[in-house]
């Protein structure tokens, strides 16, 4: 579909072949009715997929959630942990409607080997059968009992740094600003974000460019977003820890990465996001991608584009921990 207002960016040249195969399985268009598919897996690699042949291991742990409720984490460690280093919180990609702990880590699991850090995600609550803030209110109580426990984990409580991806994105974003506004919030030395997913209204000119072509187009961005906030999406009714993309005042926050394709839905969001931070005097590190289409650096880690994007991405975590 070519959108004659709003003609979209080309795909990468690399990519394109990549993407092709992508939608053999996976709709641009992603509709209430998809929901199940998309539950029913293959979206990323187990644990031990994830941990083989290397010196890395991963434990469980069930926390006190919101209301009481528990909550299951996943730890990666090194075999051989000894010095308390950095820590990585993160949420997971999936349109806040599917998915699992594990979609999307993979990248930052290798900071486990690559800078004997600490891994720790949280299994969230899933839209439409848990409306919003039941996802940011799970990401903070885990990202609360995460820092209160550093000691016990093995990490440096001065290098902690919230990560995420598409919709896990957002609500590392979300959970940042929450850590901002709470007097007893975490300490975070950054805050990661991975193309992330930030703002309900769905306006901007990517939006309306990726509509019908790409990886998580204008429709399933509806979709994401309406079984998340029902009829208020949209609306003024909507909290900056619900769609962080709503915020206005973005001072106060941690040193900030983020990455998106020129050629994918949260594009203009991002870019604001960015913006928004550097209007407030904040420090934020900006890649935009060009051709990249949404969730590329996961589907086609080994192209051009996708390992510039990893190198990028490491080399500010060096930066802004003093690796």
């Amino acid at each position: 579909m070519t959108n004659s207002k709003y003609p979209a960016p080309p795909f990468d040249t690399e990519l394109k072949p990549v993407l092709d195969a992508v939608l053999q399985a996976f709709n641009s268009s992603l509709h209430p009715e998809d929901i199940p598919a998309l539950r029913s897996g293959g979206f990323t690699p187990g644990v031990e997929e994830l941990v083989k042949d290397r010196p890395i291991k991963h434990f469980e742990l069930t926390v006190p959630g919101p209301h009481g409720a528990p909550l299951l984490l996943s730890v990666f460690r090194r075999t051989d942990h000894v010095t308390p280093g950095p820590a990585f919180f993160f949420t997971h990609v999936g349109g806040l409607i599917f998915g699992d702990r594990f979609v999307g880590i993979a990248p930052i699991v290798n900071y486990v080997e690559q800078f004997d850090a600490v891994v720790v995600t949280v299994e969230y609550r899933l839209a439409p059968e848990n409306p919003a803030p039941a996802q940011v209110e799970d990401a903070y109580a885990a990202l609360k009992w995460t820092a209160e426990h550093a000691g016990e984990l093995g990490f440096d409580p001065a290098k902690l740094i919230t990560v995420g991806g598409s919709a896990g994105g957002g609500l590392a974003a979300a959970v940042t600003l929450k850590a901002r506004d709470d007097s007893n919030g975490p300490a975070l030395a950054g805050q990661l974000l991975m193309y992330p997913m930030l703002d309900d209204r769905n306006e901007t000119v990517s939006s309306h460019q990726i509509d019908g072509i790409g990886v998580w187009d204008r429709t399933s961005n509806f979709t994401g977003w309406n079984a998340v906030l029902g009829e208020r999406r949209g609306t003024d009714d909507v909290s900056i820890y619900e769609a962080p993309g709503r915020a206005t005042d973005l001072s106060g926050l941690p040193p900030t990465y983020l990455e998106v394709g020129s050629a994918e839905v949260f594009r203009d969001e991002v870019v604001a996001y960015a913006s928004t931070i550097w209007a407030a005097g904040g420090s934020a590190d900006l890649h935009v991608w060009a051709g990249g289409f949404h969730l590329y650096e996961l589907v086609a880690a080994d192209t051009v584009i996708g390992t510039a994007s990893r190198e990028a991405r490491t080399s500010w975590v060096r930066r802004t921990l003093g690796l």
